[in-house]
């Protein structure tokens, strides 16, 4: 499943080599529409060519049509891909420099560099002027840090605002996008005839483009995202056998050792009811709800590379299911606690805890104050019984994530 580790698959000069050639494609894109003459781009703000608009909110409808077809189709890892957060007011004053800064100088910083390929001398300017802001905002900004950092909203997107599906997102914002893009042909024409200039009207191609355009953001909206059942299935033939082989079952001992290793960042995901983790709980485990495993797959996939995963239940059962939710959503080095905390509290030097009767999932031992992690046994300490045991946790190195993007 994208996205792909291009270092592995084809080397650091391959991968440079592929970004080469994309960067002279999206340039040669430019410079073909237009979007390399200052007074071309400008003209969008006088409303008399609105060609950067419509090229470029096309691209955006279509790459969001592409991405999330390629989501609901199981072929993309939304999660692995970079969304820059959301910093409201800083990103909104930020948004409006570019605009003033566009209109003065007649570019963006990637149109520049496309128009500076063609010996453009305003491009070299304004690559001069970006060159000193950056210098000067760079000698600077530790002095506003208090407001670049403000109205924080981390990973916000369409579908987070709007209270609605992924799906139904694209299609409505398809619609909105195909009105806004006959509007500004609108627009354009009135412009053109009030200056006496020809007017260049929407041709039958681009009326049969936008027609597929709609019709592909209704199949996304159609297919939908993956449900979990459907998430585990496309792996289970690669997961089912490490859980049947006992591969990621890890014991006490093994994550004792983890706990204490300098080079692992563990985390430890508690299943289990609130009522049983109140009693008790290996202590700095966080409970979690089985359904809040997915709202945490983005973060736990953003992780440093040598994060593990630890689930436990008072058994194995709903830790077990709840590896099957991390695993469908491509969340690496998940492992789940060999026999529970029932295990963990009977594989204890001095079980504190008398045992009793019970069934699956339930916490077999009579704890009679609910201290949670507070309890003696709840613990981990360095050295302890010495037990030898076959290591299981082995890291698995994700591809990392892109970042990109115009300006």
């Amino acid at each position: 499943m994208a996205p792909y580790p291009l270092e592995e698959m084809i080397g650091n000069v391959g991968t440079y080599f592929l970004y080469l050639l994309i960067g002279i494609g999206f340039g040669a894109c430019l410079e073909m529409v237009g979007f390399g003459r200052s007074t071309k781009l400008t003209a969008q703000f006088y409303l008399r060519d609105m060609t950067v608009f419509k090229v470029m909110f096309s691209a955006v409808l279509v790459a969001m049509v592409l991405l999330f077809g390629a989501v609901g189709l199981g072929l993309l890892d939304y999660d692995r891909l970079y969304v820059p957060e959301t910093y409201l007011i800083p990103g909104t004053l930020g948004g409006f420099l570019i605009g003033v800064g566009f209109i003065i100088g007649g570019f963006c910083p990637g149109t520049s560099v496309a128009s500076l390929a063609t010996l453009k001398k305003d491009a070299l300017f304004f690559i001069a002027g970006i060159m000193g802001g950056i210098v000067v905002f760079g000698e600077t900004s530790g002095h506003f840090d208090h407001f670049w950092e403000s109205t924080y909203m981390g990973r916000f997107t369409l579908p987070d605002l709007l209270g609605l599906s992924p799906g139904t997102t694209v299609f409505l914002v398809v619609l909105l996008g195909l009105f806004a893009l006959w509007g500004a042909e609108q627009i354009e024409a009135a412009m053109r005839r009030r200056d006496g200039m020809e007017v260049n009207w929407i041709s039958h191609r681009v009326s049969v483009g936008a027609g597929v355009l709609a019709l592909a953001g209704l199949a996304v909206m159609l297919i939908g995202q993956p449900t979990e059942a459907e998430r585990w299935q496309r792996v289970a033939a690669e997961k089912q056998p490490q859980l049947d082989n006992r591969e990621v079952q890890i014991l006490p001992v093994e994550l004792r050792d983890v706990y204490f290793n300098p080079l692992i960042d563990l985390v430890m995901l508690d299943v289990r009811d609130e009522a049983d983790y109140n009693l008790f709980h290996i202590k700095d485990a966080e409970r979690v709800q089985l359904d809040q495993l997915e709202d945490m797959a983005a973060d736990l996939k953003a992780a440093p590379a040598g994060t593990v995963v630890v689930l436990m239940s008072n058994d194995e059962t709903s830790a077990t299911e709840g590896w099957k939710i991390l695993a469908g959503l491509g969340v690496p080095n998940i492992y789940i606690l060999d026999g529970g905390i029932n295990n963990f509290i009977g594989s204890c030097d001095e079980c504190l805890f008398p045992p009793i009767e019970g069934g699956d999932e339930t916490l077999r031992y009579q704890v009679d104050a609910a201290l949670g992690g507070h309890h003696p046994t709840s613990t981990l300490r360095e050295h302890g019984v010495e037990i030898e045991y076959v290591p299981k946790v082995k890291l698995d190195r994700q591809a990392p994530t892109g970042g990109g993007g115009c300006g």
